[in-house]
């Protein structure tokens, strides 16, 4: 992998990720852009004790253009675009409309590919271990700002998840706090370490997982299942099997068999709903340790916590979403339309060949 940083007309970063190590990027943004305002606040909310983000500057961000205007394809002739380049493997940015900003962290726009019309799941084997190693650079360069505490990288896709940009693409936060789930997660973990002497509450339930019947997928390395009390009507959990807490943990056999087994997931996610269907709008989401201290989850450390990916979908059968009504959104209690057991074996039905 070779990585190029270079900055953009208004000031933000940008860093390309190349396959090839003989590849030159000096293309100069040409753009009549003034610097970047952001208006991003952090209020604490005494209640509930967690964190939301103002950021009313985010209104006017861009909004479904068309492809012929797409802000994420490569710079070609008079077209002009976030990119500066003509083309790319993978490459990063500050985000011009960010949600976290300064003092209240940072957000970034991860281009998996150039080519508009693909998606994650197009991507060669090559590709999708570019786009890893991207992620892991990216994490460790965020997580040495000194306003930043955890780095999330994710993904949305599809129109009903609300994505306003087609291009294929992920966004990272970096926040400066511990985030509300995690902190849910660090505190199971330490009630669950205090009450069995010393056991990890994640390899408990990876073992359990492993033993049962909602296992989708297992490598030597990784093993892909629906968790025991999904949330969402398919939902699946990836984790390595030698615990980690974050991406820059994994060792070069995790990370040289990572693509095989997450675009085959991806690909059977698109074959959920059989032939004929649109592609089935997700979130994918990585779950890494935060970088601040964490005395406040007593006895857990860093490596105690276990990286993991979250990837699921808002479609509950052919042409109806999972709609997080009163329940959901007002008690944050989910009601699964699709039991788990049934999830997982309509995951692994799906299979390619």
């Amino acid at each position: 992998m070779k990585k190029t940083s270079t900055r953009l007309a208004d000031g933000r970063e940008l860093v390309y990720y190349d396959l090839r190590d003989d590849t030159v990027r000096d293309a100069v943004d040409r753009r009549p852009l003034e610097p970047t305002v952001t208006t991003s606040e952090i209020r604490r909310d005494p209640l509930l004790g967690d964190s939301i983000a103002v950021a009313s500057h985010r209104q006017g961000r861009t909004y479904h253009p068309p492809a012929d205007q797409c802000p994420l394809c490569p710079s070609r002739g008079e077209r002009l675009s976030e990119i500066p380049d003509s083309s790319y493997d993978v490459v990063v940015f500050e985000n011009r409309f960010p949600s976290l900003a300064g003092d209240s962290g940072r957000c970034e726009v991860v281009c998996f590919t150039s080519d508009h019309d693909a998606s994650f799941a197009d991507l060669s084997e090559e590709q999708a271990r570019l786009v890893l190693d991207a992620w892991t650079d990216r994490t460790s360069e965020l997580s040495h700002l000194p306003s930043v505490e955890q780095v999330f990288c994710f993904e949305n896709r599809g129109a009903e998840i609300g994505v306003t940009l087609g291009h294929p693409h992920g966004q990272i936060y970096a926040y400066p706090f511990t985030t509300p789930r995690t902190a849910l997660m660090l505190r199971s973990l330490a009630a669950h370490k205090d009450a069995t002497g010393g056991e990890n509450l994640f390899d408990a339930v990876l073992a359990e997982e492993l033993a049962g019947e909602r296992v989708v997928l297992e490598s030597e390395q990784w093993v892909a299942f629906v968790p025991y009390a999904a949330h969402w009507p398919y939902e699946v959990h990836l984790y390595p099997k030698r615990r980690v807490p974050d991406l820059l943990g994994l060792d070069e056999a995790a990370r040289r068999e990572f693509p095989q087994v997450y675009l085959e997931l991806l690909r059977r996610f698109d074959r959920i709903f059989g032939e004929g269907e649109p592609p089935t709008p997700y979130i994918a989401a990585w779950h890494q340790a935060p970088f601040g201290q964490l005395e406040e989850f007593d006895g857990v450390t860093r490596d105690d916590f276990a990286l993991h990916l979250e990837l699921f979908t808002i479609r509950r059968t052919s042409g109806k979403l999972k709609f997080l009504a009163g329940s959901e959104s007002g008690m944050n209690v989910f009601i699964n339309d699709v039991p788990p057991e049934r999830a997982a074996e309509r995951l692994r039905e799906v299979a390619s060949s």
